[in-house]
């Protein structure tokens, strides 16, 4: 049955070797279960209910991958969206995570519908590499100084904004030393190093007597809390168009990215340049995004850990439903993930972060109408402490100091409609 479905000696590849590949990639991207429900936590959201959201969309987005284009890539909440949902949306804008679920709902609603039509690939070609590299490394800035905070590196400050905290501090120090044990185990590539890391700083806080163990394995917590609770018709408001287009835009890239990674490192990829299958692959992870907001929780999204499964001979769907089922069964781990506190996960956003943040490197930094929409829009998300407002200040910038430039045959149809919308959108809304 698995040689029918998966087509595995036609990929040259065995269950056991696949099996091992969803091993590999589980132990790379667990920290998400336990990251997730401690980042919605902070937009009201119950945190065992969020958990068992994480695990059971995070499993309905692998199948979805595994029976619908047999790849074996991974999907999960995604880091990024769901600080912009917490901090952005829940936290800035004011709004209840009810209607932030509906905004994720419609962006991936609308991710679905341009995933079957020719529409996403324009608009992915349309938006200029510049601004993609700096959405990117934005929304790393972005983690960082969520990270910075949750440990307490980082404070407010009435006359300077911000300020370092207490550096002496338990929480200080715990983020600093599990910050340097994940870099020092992904730069000697231990697998499962980030969830090392948080679970080193865990168990020694609890034997310091820093932290409370609530144990290891239970029932997992009811899910009905966040179940189907999107409201659609708040969601659906004037004000809110920005936030919709902004996890759509940031879904969109961030898939279409890791995506274009995946296929090229696992050898997917066409001599010319085409990913076969292409169709499923796209239905899969925008369909994981809508499903995901039903189930309860932030945008999933394909994760770049998949690499490490495909490196460890992971070729077909197999592999993704591997991590399935490995989802499903960290359900029963929700008391460990209660147990974890904020500066525990703080490094592994950190390490996410320093991760995002290589894409500055690749911005034609010696065209100053490139360089300096892209320093615009990867400052202003941290700064704004809004992804939205970073891609809509990026699209603004670009549009109008190309035109500035004389160089207005650079600005796509695309760019130009979506840059005059934010400025009616900053003009009339506010």
């Amino acid at each position: 049955m698995l040689e029918q479905v998966f087509k595995l000696n036609a990929n040259g590849t065995s269950v056991r070797t696949e099996l091992v590949a969803g091993l590999t990639t589980f132990l790379t991207m667990a920290y998400i279960i336990f990251v997730n429900p401690a980042i919605l936590a902070d937009a009201k959201m119950p945190f065992g209910a969020v958990f068992t959201a994480t695990c059971v969309a995070a499993a309905i987005g692998c199948f979805l991958m595994a029976f619908l284009a047999n790849y074996p890539i991974a999907l999960a909440p995604g880091m990024g969206l769901n600080a912009y949902f917490a901090y952005g949306v829940v936290g800035g804008m004011g709004y209840s995570w009810q209607v932030a679920l509906g905004c994720v709902f419609l962006s991936g609603i609308l991710f679905l519908i341009i995933s079957v039509l020719p529409v996403r690939e324009w608009i992915v070609n349309a938006i200029p590499k510049s601004l993609k590299m700096a959405i990117a490394a934005g929304i790393g800035l972005f983690l960082a100084l969520i990270a910075l905070k949750n440990a307490g590196i980082v404070v407010a400050h009435p006359a300077t904004l911000v300020t370092h905290g207490k550096l002496v501090s338990w929480p200080v120090l715990m983020a600093v030393v599990g910050f340097a044990l994940i870099i020092a185990l992904e730069y000697r590539r231990v697998m499962g190093g980030v969830i090392i890391g948080i679970l080193v700083v865990t168990v020694i806080s609890i034997l310091a007597g820093e932290q409370k163990f609530a144990g290891i394995f239970d029932v997992p917590p009811s899910i009905a809390p966040v179940f189907l609770q999107m409201d659609l018709a708040g969601a659906m408001k004037a004000g809110l168009v920005t936030v919709v287009f902004a996890f759509l835009f940031v879904d969109l890239f961030d898939n279409t990215g890791t995506l274009i990674g995946l296929a090229h490192r696992g050898g997917f990829m066409r001599p010319d340049g085409t990913v076969p299958r292409l169709r499923g692959v796209l239905i899969s992870d925008s369909a994981a995004a809508a499903i995901g907001a039903a189930v309860g929780t932030s945008t999933t999204t394909s994760y770049i850990e998949s690499a490490s499964g495909i490196n460890a001979g992971g070729r077909t769907g197999l592999t993704a439903a591997a991590v399935g089922v490995l989802f499903l069964l960290a359900l029963f781990v929700a008391p460990l993930a209660g147990s974890i506190p904020a500066y525990a996960t703080a490094p592994a956003l950190l390490y996410v972060a320093c991760l995002m943040a290589r894409g500055l490197t690749e911005i034609e930094w010696n065209d100053l109408t490139e360089a300096a929409p892209a320093v615009i829009t990867a400052l202003a998300m941290p700064f704004t402490f809004s992804i939205a407002d970073g891609i809509a200040f990026g699209f603004i910038s670009y549009a109008g100091i190309k035109l500035a430039a004389g160089r207005y045959r650079d600005i796509h149809p695309a760019v130009g409609i979506l840059a005059v919308l934010f400025v009616i959108k900053y003009v009339v809304i506010g």
